[in-house]
C-alpha cells in the first residue's frame, strides 16, 4: 500500500471511490487512486497553473499550454518535458472539466478564450494518450493507466462532477478557480 501523502487524501479516496465505483459502476482502483491525488495536487492553488513562459509567468490558457508542451515547435526542451506537461494537461482538462464546468466556454468580452468542453475532452484525451506512448523504461508501469485514463476520459469528467456534486452536499460550493 502507498502511503498517504496528503492530509486530504483518505478523504479523496473516499468520495472518489464512492463516485466512480458506487454511482458509475467504474471499479478501477489504480483510476479512483489516481484521480484522488489529481484532487489533492490541486487542493494547493498554486499546482493549477504550473506551465510557465520564458518570463516564468503562469501559462492559464489551454492552447498555450500545448504549444508549450511541443518539444519541436513548442518551448519543452526534451521529450520527457513533453510528457510532464502532456501530464499536467491532462490533469488539468480532467479537473476543470470534472470540477469547474462553469470556467468552460468563451466568454467576448473578456480578453483571454476560456476552454470549451469539448476542448478540454480534445486537450484530456490526447494528452493522456501520449503519456501513455512513453511505455518504456522508468514509464513502463504507468502507461497502461495513462492509456486508461485517456479511453474513459469523459466518464473520468463525469465522476468528477459526481464528487463535486457529493461535495457540494457536504458543505458550501467550491469556489471556481481564478482563470486569468
Amino acid at each position: 500500500m502507498q502511503a498517504q501523502s496528503h492530509p486530504l487524501e483518505p478523504f479523496f479516496q473516499q468520495v472518489v471511490r464512492n463516485s466512480y465505483e458506487g454511482k458509475l459502476g467504474l471499479h478501477d482502483p489504480d483510476v479512483t487512486g489516481y484521480v484522488a491525488r489529481l484532487l489533492c495536487e490541486f487542493a494547493e492553488a498554486e499546482n493549477l497553473y504550473k506551465v510557465r513562459d520564458e518570463m516564468g509567468r503562469p501559462i492559464a490558457e489551454l492552447e498555450e499550454m500545448l504549444t508549450a508542451a511541443d518539444p519541436v515547435h513548442g518551448s519543452a526542451p526534451s521529450f520527457d518535458a513533453e510528457r510532464a506537461l502532456r501530464k499536467y494537461i491532462g490533469d488539468y482538462a480532467l479537473f476543470v472539466g470534472g470540477m469547474y464546468p462553469e470556467a468552460t466556454g468563451s466568454n467576448r468580452r473578456m480578453r483571454r478564450h476560456y476552454p470549451s468542453l469539448e476542448e478540454l475532452i480534445h486537450a484530456g484525451k490526447e494528452s493522456y494518450f501520449i503519456v501513455s506512448q512513453f511505455n518504456l523504461f522508468e514509464y513502463e508501469k504507468e502507461a497502461p493507466l495513462f492509456a486508461r485514463l485517456a479511453d474513459g476520459f469523459e466518464r473520468c469528467i463525469l465522476g468528477l462532477t459526481l464528487v463535486r456534486e457529493e461535495l457540494g452536499t457536504h458543505r458550501p460550493p467550491l469556489a471556481s478557480p481564478h482563470l486569468n
